[in-house]
C-alpha cells in the first residue's frame, strides 16, 4: 500500500505498541485513544504486527476472486449458505435508505464451524460452514491466516479500549472468547460518469457491533462523517496502517459516550478499488449493559440490557425488513 497523498491524514493515530510498553506509555495509549473515540470513532492504528506479506496475499487472492467468471461466483453465492457466506454480487446491497444500490459486490467469510459444532447444530446465528471459490487453491488458507490474525488484533484493540474507559485491560476478555466475526472482501468499479442521483460506492452507514478493521489499497474513496461539523472527511489510505471505527454495540455499551459514525465509500480514482473490512462482533451470549465508568450519577441507561447475538439480530431486522 501507499499514501495516496502527502497531507496529513484527517484522523488520528494510534500506536497499538503501546499497548506493551510501560504505564506511561500505556496511560499515553489510553488518552489518546479516548480522545480519537470522543472526536470520531475513526482512527488509524499503525504498529499492529500484521504481517505485511499476509496482507499482500489478502489482496492478491481477492482480485483473484472478483476476477472469476460471473458463473463461477454465482456457484458460491451467500443465497445458498444459511450461514451468511459466500459471493455477494454488485448492486446486492443498499446501506442507505432512500439511495440506490450499492456499487460494490462482496465476498463473506466467517469462521470455520461443520456440522457437528453445537453452535450449528443449535441455529445460531451466522454460524456454519464457509463457501470457497474451487479454482482457487491459495484462496481458502490466505483467509483462514487472516481472519485467524484479525481476531487476535481485534482482541488487542478491546484491551486498549478498556483502558481509553477507565476499565481494566482485561475486561473485554469474555467478549473476545469465541467471537462472532466476519470477514469481507469488496470490490469498487469506477464511479459511472453520470451516476443515478445519490449512486455511490457504499451508501452512509453505521457498522453493527464491536469494532470493524479496516484494510484500504492504495485508491481513495472512504469518508467519515464529523459527527460535531456534519463535514465528509477523506480517510486517505496509509501505508502500513489500518482504519478502526467504533460500531453500534461500542455506543451501547458506553451510553452513547463512544458512538459509531456515519461513513461511506464513493470511487472516484478512476480504477478498481478493494478493501477488505473485519467485523468483530465478539461471543453472541456476552452481556451487553452500560458499562459502569459510563454512568454518571442520577444518569440513566439509554438502552436495556441485551446479549451481542440479540442485539445482531435486531440490527439485522431493521436493515433487511
Amino acid at each position: 500500500m501507499t499514501q495516496s497523498h502527502l497531507t496529513p491524514p484527517a484522523l488520528p493515530m494510534i500506536d497499538l505498541s503501546l499497548l506493551d510498553g510501560s504505564e506511561n506509555d500505556r496511560q499515553q495509549l489510553a488518552r489518546s485513544l479516548e480522545q480519537a473515540c470522543l472526536r470520531h470513532g475513526f482512527f488509524y492504528v499503525c504498529e499492529h504486527g500484521i504481517d505485511g506479506e499476509l496482507i499482500k496475499r489478502v489482496f492478491e487472492q481477492s482480485r483473484a476472486l472478483f476476477d472469476l467468471p460471473d458463473a463461477q461466483k454465482e456457484v458460491i453465492n451467500k443465497s445458498r449458505s444459511p450461514a451468511n457466506r459466500g459471493y455477494e454480487p454488485l448492486k446486492g446491497q443498499t446501506l442507505e435508505p432512500g439511495s440506490p444500490p450499492d456499487l460494490k459486490e462482496g465476498f463473506y467469510i466467517g469462521e470455520e464451524l461443520d456440522a457437528s459444532d453445537p453452535r450449528v447444530q443449535a441455529g445460531r446465528f451466522n454460524q456454519g460452514a464457509n463457501q470457497w471459490p474451487a479454482t482457487l487453491p491459495e484462496f481458502r488458507r490466505t483467509m483462514t491466516g487472516y481472519f485467524d490474525a484479525l481476531n487476535e488484533l481485534s482482541a488487542r484493540i478491546m484491551s486498549a479500549l478498556a483502558l481509553s474507559l477507565g476499565l481494566d485491560e482485561a475486561f473485554f476478555d469474555d467478549f473476545c472468547h469465541q467471537p462472532l466475526s466476519t470477514l469481507r472482501l469488496l470490490h469498487y468499479p469506477p464511479q459511472p460518469a453520470r451516476p443515478e442521483p445519490g449512486e455511490k460506492g457504499c451508501g452512509a452507514h453505521t457498522d453493527f457491533g464491536g469494532i470493524t478493521i479496516l484494510l484500504l489499497d492504495d485508491k481513495p474513496g472512504l469518508q467519515v462523517r464529523d459527527p460535531h461539523t456534519g463535514q465528509w472527511l477523506d480517510a486517505e489510505p496509509v501505508a502500513g496502517a489500518f482504519v478502526v471505527n467504533l460500531g453500534d454495540m461500542i455506543a451501547r455499551w458506553t451510553n452513547d459516550r463512544y458512538r459509531s459514525t456515519l461513513h461511506r465509500v464513493v470511487n472516484t480514482s478512476g480504477e478498481e478499488r478493494y478493501s477488505v473490512p473485519f467485523f468483530f462482533s465478539g461471543n453472541p451470549d456476552h452481556e451487553v449493559r452500560c458499562l459502569p465508568t459510563c454512568l454518571a450519577a442520577g444518569d440513566q441507561p439509554h438502552y436495556p440490557p441485551t446479549t451481542v447475538e440479540a442485539h445482531l439480530m435486531e440490527m439485522y431486522r431493521r436493515t433487511y425488513a
